[in-house]
């Protein structure tokens, strides 16, 4: 199962791809067998590569196709942990930071507005340049997330001067309630991803850019907030939407997280991970401070 996170996408922590594990015999360059039930009869599965089969991380008998006994520098979900902590916290200190020293009274908030919506496009080309990397780079990834962390910085000083005071606090406490229910109804087999699963979410997802996209087009060229998907009753409903797009993303995320650790991804692959939780909750977040932003202003 690949991950719609593009992040995840690529190397796909996944039994599909036929990482080398405990129950899992690994030709070099072929596909899993052994008692892996998701490798049978899997369409996914069929033809698929290992993109660790030769991988120097990988200890010597893994490499040449024998079943792994010995698994060091593997990725283990205290690195996952950690690495998302750091990444997550470079997120948090920015924002803080763009928050206190650029100020969004009238008289700075083009400035401001400025900086941050210069903050926002650096951070979406270090996202695209570390998505098509083959290997994650740690620098690569802090950097986006301080270029991140100063774009939400400044958009939630904004929201919270000029719309509802309390509101970021709320957003935060929303962001972390989704991320709390879907990671215990992961654990709990209440949600399982499968192929099905993967395929709504992704058609979902385009759709929901697509319109966004047409939304931001209309407004651009006819001014207001085009559309309307953004504002009033549908901007409530949009915003719905947004946040449970989310929510499942987290799962495809969590799936890919699992897959890799019980497969045996090298250990700088948690900085992908965390790279791609990140992404996730940075889009949780900014819904649910659109949506509660809405709902604010209709009091």
């Amino acid at each position: 199962m690949r991950s719609s996170n593009p992040v995840f996408s690529r190397r796909g922590f996944s039994r599909d791809a036929g990482y080398a594990g405990f129950n899992a015999q690994q030709q070099a360059g072929g596909p899993a067998v052994g008692t892996d039930p998701y490798a049978q009869g899997n369409p996914y599965a069929q033809g698929a590569t290992n993109p660790y089969a030769t991988n120097p991380y990988a200890p010597q008998d893994v490499q040449l196709g024998a079943p792994q006994q010995a698994r060091g520098n593997v990725m283990t979900i205290d690195d996952v942990v950690s690495r998302t902590a750091m990444t997550l916290g470079t997120v948090v200190v920015t924002a803080v930071l763009s928050w206190l020293l650029l100020p969004v009274d009238p008289a700075n908030l083009g400035k401001s507005y400025g900086i941050a919506i210069g903050a926002g496009l650096v951070a979406m080309v270090l996202s695209l340049v570390q998505s098509f990397k083959r290997k994650p780079s740690p620098a690569l990834i802090l950097a986006y997330a301080a270029f991140e962390g100063v774009f939400l910085g400044v958009i939630s000083a904004a929201v919270s001067t000029y719309i509802a005071d309390g509101v970021v606090i709320q957003a935060v406490l929303g962001t972390m309630s989704v991320f709390a229910a879907v990671l215990i109804a992961y654990k709990m087999g209440w949600i399982r991803v499968t192929r099905r699963f993967y395929g709504f979410v992704m058609a979902a997802a385009m759709g929901f850019v697509l319109l966004m996209a047409v939304n931001l087009l209309f407004s651009v060229f006819a001014g207001g907030d085009g559309l309307g998907f953004r504002s009033g009753g549908l901007g409530i409903v949009f915003g719905i939407v947004g946040v449970v797009l989310g929510a499942l993303f987290l799962a495809l995320d969590f799936k890919q997280v699992e897959d890799g650790i019980t497969y045996g991804a090298p250990r700088e692959e948690a900085w992908l991970a965390a790279f791609g939780l990140t992404m996730t909750l940075v889009w949780i977040y900014l819904e649910m401070l659109r949506l509660l932003s809405i709902l604010q202003g209709d009091d």
